[in-house]
C-alpha cells in the first residue's frame, strides 16, 4: 500500500500525527489512546499495514 493512502486511512479513522522522527512518523489514536510508528517508505507492505491498524485499534483498509 502506498504510504499516502495509509496516512489518509489513519486520518479518516480519527488518528493524528503525534511527531516525526528520522525514520518513522508516530501516529496516535486519541479515542483509544493507542500509538504506532509508520515507516517513511513510499510503499508499505500489507502485513505491516495490518499491524499498524491493530496497534491503533482501527479497521484495516479494504483493498
Amino acid at each position: 500500500m502506498m504510504r499516502r493512502d495509509l496516512i489518509g486511512h489513519l486520518i479518516r479513522a480519527g488518528c493524528r500525527l503525534e511527531r516525526e522522527s528520522d525514520r518513522h512518523s508516530w501516529w496516535h489514536n486519541l479515542e483509544r489512546d493507542r500509538r504506532s510508528a509508520v515507516p517513511r517508505h513510499s510503499e508499505i507492505a500489507g502485513p505491516l499495514v495490518q499491524k499498524i491498524c491493530r496497534d491503533l485499534h482501527i479497521e484495516p483498509p479494504h483493498p
